[in-house]
């Protein structure tokens, strides 16, 4: 059955960590014939908050943003994914959250009555969406505890160690230092001083203001988030 997938499937990069990854070959067939692959360039929108919810997504490359809205109008980011992680929300009419591309982003979208459809005939998938649902509260309350008891330091470590990390310890930011303060419950001035520290006392190498830096010490730097 495997020379049947189709070729978008056979050369996925993200097959075994995404949502596909817990279906075998036959399941993942069903899936695929819903499936559609969209490149969405950044800064393009791919959910509105408050809108209709039609899709649910694999990321295959690149990063959104979930952004929702406060009481007095402004735009809070609660959220980043990357590749593999899935967004959207089955059985909800419209979408809690506004999702934003940090870069271009390929996904692999998948209508949403139709991915429901699947849900109910393969329970595979849905106790991995149910997994990762999970998962993602478990993350939604260390952030919570994150932001009402941790230090500054403590809380600029946590974000580092929860983004991709090349194999020679590099991260891209996705997201400004003005977002990564807002995410994060402090003022930009405390953002960049907490990024000198950690640079000058060898734990990340970075040019002063620039997007993409190299974790030196990841051991000091799961120390400064405890």
């Amino acid at each position: 059955m495997e020379e049947s997938l189709p070729q978008r499937c056979l050369d996925c990069l993200v097959r075994d960590k995404a949502l596909c990854g817990s279906l075998g070959d036959k399941q993942l067939l069903d899936l695929s014939l819903l499936g559609r692959r969209k490149v969405v360039p950044k800064g393009s929108v791919v959910t509105w908050e408050g809108d209709d919810n039609p899709i649910c997504a694999n990321i295959v490359t690149g990063a959104l943003k979930l952004q929702a809205s406060t009481a007095d109008g402004r735009e809070q980011t609660v959220g980043l994914l990357f590749s593999g992680d899935f967004i959207g929300e089955p059985f909800e009419e419209e979408s809690a959250v506004t999702a934003e591309a940090l870069a271009d982003t390929d996904l692999c979208i998948f209508p949403r009555s139709g991915f429901e459809r699947v849900l109910d005939d393969q329970p595979q998938l849905e106790r991995a969406l149910l997994e990762r649902t999970l998962k993602s509260l478990r993350e939604a309350r260390e952030r919570q505890l994150v932001l009402g008891r941790k230090s500054a330091r403590a809380r600029l470590a946590w974000f580092l160690l929860s983004l991709p990390r090349g194999c020679d310890g590099t991260i891209d930011l996705p997201i400004a230092r003005q977002e990564i303060a807002d995410y994060l419950g402090l003022t930009i001035e405390t953002v960049s001083r907490q990024f000198t520290d950690l640079r000058s006392s060898g734990v990340i190498d970075a040019e002063r203001g620039g997007r993409r830096l190299r974790v030196v010490d990841v051991t000091a730097l799961q120390d400064a988030a405890e």
